[in-house]
């Protein structure tokens, strides 16, 4: 394997023979278990609320969008779920909603970390996926035990960022959060979609740097969805999900090869282009999945992109489901183990630091 310049990143984005990218995602997936081990961790997924103050042009649950119903899980039912997660073996759980900054949802989240934790014996980690907020509030967060945020930055591109959102959305705002959640203390995850309108090889690849240059622990990302709802949309019959879904096992590929020792998940997105999408994530270096855990009343109405998988599966169908694609595909799930990136291990060795499992 040649070395991972960007010439040699744009090389492997534009390759489209099968036997030379299966020769990529053998030596990611040799990288990845070199790196932080055989094990794929899962992370059970609560979509507690759709209620967003953004207004992203490509998203499902942006504020605009008349035609959705609107939901907010109550405090009863997301520690219900919670301890569904924590029952079913995993060794964490992320807490997903659209973005709102008022005083009450952040009083209301870090009263849910607490009881979660508490509820847990202090055993299940808790990833937060809540957007953009101010500095003082990931600290009141963190101190009530979350310990891992995702914030995905969607390009590292401020020019492209911009057609992507209206002008009261800030690329450097967004940045700056993930710069607030690593000096907080925080296991910090970002990520970017594949395949956008006006995104170029050349855009993905400083993606890649972007996650290198900013130390991040986590990556989060999948090929871009259209959904009918939104205003971003690509020109019509143009879009290809077939070759979103090989830039999707690609840059999972490359970010591997390129950042060796984070936690990549392999996302739901790439089930939505393949039925197997998940587990070919992991054959090309991702050891990280995120069940959906959230009550089946719920799921539809969280649809970021069209033609989400598993609206319909429960939790425990859920797991069984990918526990044996996993296992099938020679992988040990480490239930019971919060599975921190060796990433954050080294970067925080003799700062604020937590333990790698659930003890």
């Amino acid at each position: 394997m040649e070395t991972l310049n960007p010439p040699a990143m744009l090389k492997w984005l534009a390759e489209k023979d099968p036997q030379r990218l299966q020769t990529l995602y053998r030596e990611a997936y040799a990288c990845k278990l070199r790196n932080v081990g055989p094990k794929v961790y899962f992370r059970g997924l609560i979509e507690i609320s759709n209620i967003c103050a953004k207004n992203c042009y490509y998203c499902g649950i942006r504020r605009d969008h008349r035609d959705l119903q609107r939901f907010s899980m109550t405090e009863e039912e997301i520690l219900e779920a919670a301890k569904t997660v924590h029952d079913l073996g995993y060794g964490s759980v992320v807490l997903q909603s659209g973005e709102r900054q008022d005083a009450a949802y952040a009083l209301f989240i870090e009263n849910i970390i607490r009881k979660i934790k508490n509820l847990t014996a202090q055993k299940l980690g808790i990833t937060l996926s809540l957007g953009e907020q101010t500095a003082e509030t990931y600290e009141r967060w963190f101190r009530a035990g979350a310990h891992r945020y995702l914030l995905r930055i969607e390009t590292s591109s401020p020019a492209l960022y911009r057609k992507l959102h209206p002008e009261d959305h800030s690329f450097d705002a967004r940045r700056n959060c993930l710069r607030d959640l690593r000096a907080i203390g925080y296991q910090v995850g970002t990520g970017v979609m594949i395949g956008l309108p006006f995104q170029t090889y050349e855009h993905l690849v400083s993606d890649l740097l972007f996650f290198r240059e900013e130390d991040v622990d986590m990556v989060g990302m999948g090929p871009y969805i259209p959904h009918a709802g939104t205003p971003l949309s690509w020109p019509a019959g143009s879009y290809d999900p077939a070759d979103h879904f090989r830039l999707g096992l690609v840059m999972i590929a490359l970010a591997r090869l390129t950042l060796r020792d984070v936690n990549i998940a392999a996302t739901t997105a790439l089930q939505a282009l393949d039925p197997s999408g998940r587990e070919k994530g992991i054959a090309a270096g991702a050891n990280i999945i995120m069940p959906n855990s959230t009550p089946t009343a719920y799921r539809k109405f969280y649809q970021l992109y069209d033609n989400k998988p598993c609206l319909d599966e429960n939790a425990l169908q859920c797991r069984s489901c990918l526990e044996n694609r996993i296992c099938g595909g020679g992988d040990e799930v480490g239930y019971g183990e919060w599975g921190d990136p060796p990433h954050f291990l080294k970067r925080s060795s003799g700062s604020r630091n937590i333990s790698s499992k659930a003890t």
